[in-house]
């Protein structure tokens, strides 16, 4: 039925636009035939907001996989390099927090884990809203941050690594069986801010699966028993993810321009010093702007690295009829 739901609304969209055009091209005639400019300036408007409206329905027709609609968790991990890869992560954070509220989203802080002086060594985050993991999938991998740094006395200029996964929250039409055989589950106390309760109750919960060594946490709850329903659900949806990963693969096989998930897979670099730059290494997109990008302006990446996936290493966004 959501299937269904879906495919109706974007016919009756299409077909709604396309009225809409025709109306707009013979009030165009009809303006030119009587020679009244106001009628003709109405509609030549009238074209342009059905032009806005299709680039948004071109993103739609990237976001057709069979988990791009779901939420998304996303985890950030500090690469080598103590706090100053710590504090790029923390920075990652944010820009990931601040692209979901801008984008009207919900996000919801799951697991921190802080680092020993500034920033964090990990997190994850919720990511609620439609196709929240569509569009936050492309963002998996090896993220490079290059800066003078705030730590070192002498303002010498450090390059820092830290890298993000990204996984869909499984809905309750995907089933994904796991015996408690099958895993490790250990409990300790939460870090961070939470008041007396979170540093004398050992509430946060790790959940380690043997066969493939996925490791999932969560501590922000108080209850235990709820933590433990959260890192379960974590568990299910990375496990989800792993299959749907194999599936691409196995679909893409001879697709050279499939890029590797992983650690030493950098996927864009943000530059502070000696210059202003981010750059998409995957598409070529580019930004003067580091600062925009990391207060959460993502979507021309993102839009860039979703038409690469779909049309091949050399397509962006404005290729896609």
């Amino acid at each position: 039925m959501r299937e269904r739901q879906q495919l109706d609304d974007s016919i009756n969209s299409i077909l709604a636009l396309t009225r809409s055009l025709d109306d707009n091209i013979e009030l165009i005639a009809m303006g030119e035939e009587e020679g009244d400019k106001s009628i003709i300036t109405d509609a030549e408007n009238g074209i342009r907001e059905i032009k806005a409206e299709l680039d948004k329905r071109q993103i739609e027709m990237l976001l057709s996989g069979e988990a791009d609609g779901n939420d998304a968790y996303l985890e950030v991990h500090a690469g080598a390099g103590g706090t100053e890869s710590q504090d790029w992560a923390s920075i990652l954070l944010r820009m990931y927090s601040r692209w979901g509220e801008r984008d009207g989203r919900k996000v919801e802080v799951l697991e921190v884990q802080a680092g020993e002086e500034a920033g964090i060594k990990s997190a994850t985050i919720l990511v609620k809203g439609h196709n929240s993991y569509g569009m936050l999938k492309t963002e998996s991998g090896v993220h490079r941050l290059v800066r003078i740094s705030p730590f070192d006395s002498n303002a010498r200029r450090h390059t820092s690594f830290a890298s993000i996964w990204v996984y869909p929250v499984i809905d309750d039409n995907i089933e994904v069986e796991v015996s408690e055989s099958d895993v490790r589950i250990d409990t300790y106390r939460a870090s961070g801010a939470g008041g007396q309760h979170v540093n004398t109750t050992d509430s946060a919960v790790r959940i380690t699966h043997i066969a493939t060594g996925i490791v999932v946490q969560c501590q922000t709850q108080r209850s235990q028993h709820k933590n433990r329903e959260q890192a379960w659900s974590m568990l299910r949806a990375r496990l989800y993810e792993e299959e749907l990963k194999k599936r691409e693969e196995a679909a893409n096989e001879v697709n050279s321009s499939k890029t590797d998930i992983g650690w030493g897979h950098q996927i864009r670099s943000y530059v502070m010093q000696p210059y202003q730059l981010v750059k998409d290494l995957r598409t070529g997109v580019e930004s003067t702007s580091p600062d925009d990008v990391l207060d959460g302006d993502l979507d021309e990446f993102m839009e860039a690295a979703l038409a690469q996936r779909v049309h091949g290493k050399d397509a962006d966004v404005q290729d896609i009829d």
